[in-house]
């Protein structure tokens, strides 16, 4: 079936980024919006727009009734989640199977499948991955029975959901009760899930993911990326393919996610998280993103796909357009997330009107964004406000690549991370690569302290 009209049921620079796939074929898009949304850039952009619920996301994005009833009332073909709120969630899979609405993203199954952290790592043992060492834990004792077991450091993570809620990494056994209880209740507030388990910390690792897609039955990857700048396990910088890994370990990662793929007939798009033991030069399966992600630009970038483009292909209906052997990659690309908070204050949001918006155009540059001059920034949702994306010949040429859209980048207004991200570039151990994710931590307070990071006002 040939998708004629689309429902986003998000909003920001993803949604953005949705309605201009749309756009190129020739898909009529209609967007699902809270009341904090409704005169939003994306909102112009698309063909229709359908009010969802008053501004706090439990009322609206995340409201399956109200997302259904929109696409009920727009007589939609299908539905995209983007990623984030609803994206991952088996119920609005099943609720648009319900109602005939296709639902571009992986199967209620595969939502199931990987949704579980617990039930996903016992997908990627069957698969023949290697997963770090740990297990279950239904309350604290167990876990810290568990922690003994393996040894410290561990680190407890949530079995339901992700971005770091409900993760906690222990190093001595007198914390591990009371980081045990605390790590279940932050669970069962965020997830509605208190379950938790307990794996190994690995001192020393590096976040790559694998990029797959997959029709229900073929599964292809489409390459690596880098993700181990983070703070507090959100990521703030991606790049595309991982610098400074072995290529024998990056084709080891590229055939054990298409494995997991296969594993479990997935279908659509999906990153397979993976830790590299510097050390060891060994790695370990996290858990499976069953949407697309926040950094698939890089990927786009390196392949010259439209990854969006592709997803909608495989929710129609149709095989895979694009064999491994097919996939190509070039050079180099980097992704910069441009948040709306205040690094001089521990990254608090920075709601508030944008008085400038400026961004670089030009060969090698792309800017995702759903903000321009007059827009006002809601304090509700996700602070990220543009990805700016360089591609270049290779590592060095994406670099500087950046360095200049970056400089040439002007928010004003509101306090940003630009700053942080130009001291971040100028930092040696990041012009070497194979940084690991202690990364930022181990820099974060010379690069909270550049003045564009401070102000954040007229320079971003």
């Amino acid at each position: 079936m040939n998708i004629a009209r689309l429902l986003i049921a998000n909003r920001g620079e993803i949604a953005a980024r949705i309605i201009r796939t749309c756009r190129d074929l020739g898909i009529e898009s209609v967007l699902a919006a809270s009341d904090a949304d409704l005169h939003s850039t994306p909102a112009r952009q698309a063909d229709q727009v359908v009010r969802i619920g008053p501004p706090p996301a439990g009322k609206s994005y995340l409201n399956i009734e109200a997302v259904i009833a929109a696409a009920r009332a727009a007589r939609v073909d299908a539905l995209h989640p983007g990623y984030g709120f609803l994206a991952e969630n088996p119920r609005l899979a099943r609720a648009c199977d319900e109602i005939g609405i296709i639902f571009v993203g992986p199967t209620e199954a595969n939502l199931h499948s990987v949704g579980d952290k617990l039930e996903a790592r016992r997908q990627a043992a069957a698969a023949g991955l290697p997963v770090v060492p740990g297990g279950a834990a239904e309350d604290a004792a167990t876990g810290v029975k568990l922690a003994e077991t393996l040894g410290y450091p561990v680190l407890i993570k949530a079995v339901s959901g992700g971005g770091g809620k409900g993760m906690k990494r222990v190093f001595q056994p007198a914390e591990m009760a009371g980081q045990m209880t605390l790590a279940m209740a932050e669970a069962g507030a965020a997830f509605g899930d208190p379950r938790v388990y307990v794996e190994r910390y690995v001192e020393s690792g590096r976040h790559v993911e694998i990029q797959i897609l997959g029709d229900g039955r073929e599964v292809i990857h489409l390459g690596d990326r880098d993700c181990s700048i983070q703070r507090r396990y959100q990521k703030l910088l991606e790049e595309a393919p991982a610098p400074d890994l072995p290529e024998a370990v990056r084709g080891a990662m590229r055939e054990a996610a298409v494995a997991l793929g296969r594993q479990l007939h997935y279908r659509g798009l999906g990153t397979v998280e993976l830790l590299y033991d510097r050390l060891s030069q060994s790695f370990y399966f996290l858990e499976v993103n069953a949407r697309i992600q926040v950094e698939h630009p890089v990927t786009e970038a390196i392949t010259g796909l439209d990854l969006v483009a592709e997803q909608i292909a495989v929710a129609e209906g149709r095989p895979l357009r694009i064999r491994q052997e097919e996939v190509t990659f070039n050079g180099h690309a980097i992704e910069c997330r441009i948040n709306a908070e205040d690094p001089a204050r521990d990254f608090q949001p920075s709601p508030g009107a944008i008085l400038e918006a400026s961004f670089p155009a030009g060969a090698g540059v792309r800017v995702d964004s759903h903000i321009e001059k007059g827009v006002v920034v809601p304090p509700f949702y996700d602070s990220l406000l543009a990805k700016v994306i360089s591609h270049g010949a290779d590592r060095s040429a994406a670099v500087q690549a950046m360095q200049q859209a970056l400089g040439n980048t002007r928010i004003g207004g509101i306090a940003t991370n630009l700053g942080m991200h130009e001291a971040l570039l100028e930092d040696p151990e990041f012009r070497r690569g194979g940084y690991d994710t202690n990364f930022f931590t181990r820099h974060m307070q010379e690069m909270s302290a550049t003045p564009r990071a401070v102000t954040g006002g007229g320079h971003g």
